[in-house]
């Protein structure tokens, strides 16, 4: 009798959460039946069903120190007992130490060589906004038509006005009408060639070019070395101020601490954006420039009424303290070469559905030749959560710590839905 009330009081509890969703603004698609009360490092549990279920997502490439840390708990307990805002009208000292610390680990890793300063914000569509508006006051200060960005297609860079402009997909943008003007979209997989006739053609319009190292939202593609350098270079002979963002590929998700740490530095970007990790899901971004960027700006150009408060900066400051370590790193690629070897013995069954297998570090593709929605419905029945990318792409963005073994039990799990689907 006990076990039936139970189940009856959890239908109840399930059913009055699921009423709730009537006040929720329709945005997402989400199952109403699956809702997360808690979680712990890569495992998330859904408490009113009674199922736990191993978590592939980390909230989009978001807890890459798992969910519930309990470093990252004791930071927010300590902090906020001593202050959680003051405003920018006056330093902190957990900002000031989180800009450091950002500056001189992204040089120590191979990162930005010339990183200088920078800019501490909410959210990576944020981040972005402040790198757009950077480049186009340097281009406007050139020539007063030199304001347009460079963006590329298959690209994301966030849903605000400005980010939204720069990102390629039409089902994003076209229900909102008039975005930033000056927008180009190229495509990243022409020949270097034609990439400088474009730029070139545009360079007295053109302040910025925003790229993803690792485009992520569509469909998980690294972008090649060559092809950075050469976009460098370009930038550098048109005056074009170059922008990495690194909201979801950063802090660590490729095996470096930046993805960008992969190239030469004569590679390296002018600005680069970060957010997602950087708070293990508390709301932080950063926008990190050069002197040539810093140069420009003036008091009043640009401002955040939460930007760098103290405890999402503490929170930071422990965050990028834990990945920026040598050890750190080499266990993520380790880990992801684990998942990419499992996924690749999976595409030599299945090499009629799975198209390829991509990406770096934790941050890994698989591509199939069709939309993978009842692969994901299956792994989710079976105690799975995954995402797609793109129209046939499985995303793969665990958090960083993910105990192997767990890694292992997870794509055990995804392999039984592809089975479940193909054979």
């Amino acid at each position: 009798m006990r076990g039936v009330r139970q189940f009856h009081s959890s239908k109840r509890a399930l059913q009055s959460l699921i009423d709730k969703q009537k006040f929720q603004v329709t945005t997402y698609s989400r199952p109403n039946d699956l809702i997360l009360s808690r979680g712990k490092n890569a495992i998330l549990y859904d408490d009113i069903n009674h199922k736990e279920y191993i978590d592939f997502t980390a909230g989009i490439a978001v807890t890459a120190l798992g969910h519930a840390n309990p470093e990252v708990a004791k930071v927010i307990y300590e902090q906020s007992k001593k202050l959680i805002h003051s405003s920018n009208l006056y330093y902190n000292d957990k900002c000031l130490k989180l800009s450091e610390t950002l500056v001189e680990a992204t040089r120590k890793f191979g990162g930005q060589h010339d990183a200088s300063k920078v800019f501490l914000c909410n959210s990576g569509t944020e981040a972005n906004e402040a790198a757009l508006k950077f480049a186009k006051k340097h281009g406007i200060l050139k020539n007063p038509s030199k304001q347009g960005i460079i963006a590329f297609e298959n690209s994301f860079h966030g849903r605000t006005m400005g980010a939204l402009s720069v990102t390629s997909n039409p089902k994003y943008r076209e229900p909102f009408g008039s975005l930033i003007p000056g927008v180009e979209f190229l495509n990243v997989n022409d020949e270097l060639n034609k990439l400088e006739q474009q730029i070139s053609a545009l360079k007295d319009k053109v302040a910025g070019l925003i790229v993803e190292p690792i485009q992520g939202e569509g469909g998980v593609f690294p972008i090649p070395v060559d092809t950075l350098v050469g976009l460098r270079k370009i930038c550098n002979d048109n005056d074009v101020v170059v922008i990495y963002d690194e909201i979801q590929c950063g802090l660590g998700r490729s095996g470096k601490l930046w993805a960008h740490a992969y190239l030469p530095k004569e590679a390296h970007p002018d600005i680069f954006t970060s957010a997602k990790a950087l708070g293990n899901g508390f709301p932080i971004a950063a926008t990190v420039v050069n002197e040539k960027i810093n140069n420009i700006l003036k008091v009043g150009d640009h401002g955040t009424t939460y930007g760098g408060n103290p405890l999402g900066s503490a929170i930071g400051n422990y965050v990028v303290g834990t990945i920026a370590q040598e050890n750190f790193l080499e266990q993520v690629l380790q880990k992801g070469e684990l998942l990419v070897n499992r996924l690749k013995k999976l595409q030599e069954r299945f090499p009629n559905q799975i198209k390829d297998i991509r990406g770096k570090g934790l941050m890994i593709g698989c591509d199939f030749v069709e939309p993978p929605a009842k692969i994901v419905e299956a792994a989710r029945d079976d105690g799975l959560l995954i995402i797609t990318a793109g129209k046939t792409t499985v995303r793969f963005v665990p958090a960083l710590t993910i105990e192997d073994d767990l890694l292992q039990k997870g794509l055990d799990i995804f392999e039984k839905a592809v089975e479940k689907v193909y054979l």
